[in-house]
């Protein structure tokens, strides 16, 4: 019974080539008590392992969350599968805006404490009393209200290149570290202002709203299925797009247009870039924004120092990377001092 991924990515990528078959990279998150945590990952597993589906999800006492991506031809009987499952049947999913047959290259389910990592103690407040759902049509609206404070609970490194206009964009690294900040910052107006909150699937709103709620914000209010199922629904129904650029997502695309401005700037040079890469030295892999020329003249790294390791021998390359595995443990994505144009 295999019950673990057992191909490399480039493995998995030859496969899908050879396949020739379009995929659909989706997300879908549900918070719900779950008794036995690892038995439900290993039934998904096996399940979804002869779907072929691939992608990264995390299952908790508290629910799960998906990115994942299935054969086109999979995709209703992938949708049978959730169905079969109680909390999980007739669940939104959120599809891509902009598909890529590569988007996952493997099928990764693993447990974890939560399906979001928010740092709070849920015994504290009542996580099932969430703020009000509202959608495209009526997030626009609430976004012209001058009575509306709007704020991202994504990160700094997100919100870089692609957020709503006239929204709060924390400068944080972690979901966790914005709670904080966004309740001290905005604890005039609990009563007084619309809280308008948005991230990329709703997920993090779905926390987030109870706990604004719990610390006695009266008017909640959260972007139902996030940027994604905005956008959406802004290009089916005809609707204003008061989104300006890209919206950073967690797989191999990195990101999706959803306007044609480009907001940020490459860190290197300046120049008007949102590009995210990682850098080429494998015991840096900072994530960053290059543009063209820079990658061309810095090979793909994010310094003069990481440049001198790629040429290297691939043992001492090898050797230097000992430790340090975890790339977000080694630099904070797009905060290392190299970045001579990080904002």
């Amino acid at each position: 019974m295999q019950l673990y991924n057992k191909l490399s990515a480039k493995e998995r990528a030859k496969l899908i080539d050879d396949a020739g078959k379009d995929r659909i990279t989706i997300s879908f998150y549900q918070y719900h008590k779950i008794e036995n945590p690892q038995l439900f990952r290993d039934k998904l597993f096996l399940e979804w392992n002869a779907l072929d589906v691939l992608g990264r999800t995390y299952v908790s006492y508290e629910g799960i969350n998906a990115q994942i991506s299935v054969p086109a031809e999979n995709f209703n009987a992938l949708k049978d599968q959730l169905d079969s499952v109680d909390f999980l049947k007739g669940i939104r999913l959120n599809v891509a805006i902009e598909q890529d047959n590569k988007s996952f290259l493997k099928l990764k389910v693993k447990v974890r404490d939560k399906i979001v990592a928010d740092g709070l103690s849920d015994d504290t407040f009542d996580v099932t009393n969430k703020g009000i759902h509202v959608n495209a049509e009526e997030f626009n609206k609430l976004l012209e209200d001058p009575n509306t404070i709007c704020v991202d609970m994504r990160n700094h490194y997100e919100s870089e290149i692609g957020h709503f206009k006239g929204a709060i964009t924390p400068d944080v690294d972690t979901f966790r570290d914005s709670l904080d900040i966004i309740e001290e910052d905005l604890k005039d107006h609990k009563e007084d202002k619309n809280l308008l909150m948005y991230c990329t699937g709703g997920i993090r709103c779905e926390k987030a709203s109870a706990y604004y709620k719990h610390k006695g914000f009266k008017n909640v209010f959260q972007l139902e299925g996030g940027i994604i199922e905005y956008t959406r629904q802004i290009q089916s129904e005809g609707i204003e797009n008061k989104f300006v650029g890209k919206n950073f997502v967690f797989d191999h695309r990195r990101a999706e247009k959803i306007s044609e401005d480009v907001i940020a700037h490459c860190h290197q040079c300046g120049k008007s870039c949102d590009i995210h890469v990682n850098c080429a030295n494998e015991a840096c892999h900072l994530l960053f924004i290059q543009c063209d020329e820079c990658a061309e003249k810095m090979e793909n790294t994010c310094s003069i120092e990481c440049q001198e390791v790629i040429h290297l021998p691939y043992e001492k390359q090898k050797e230097l990377r000992k430790g340090k595995h975890a790339s977000n443990k080694i630099f904070k994505k797009g905060r290392s001092e190299k970045l001579k144009y990080k904002n």
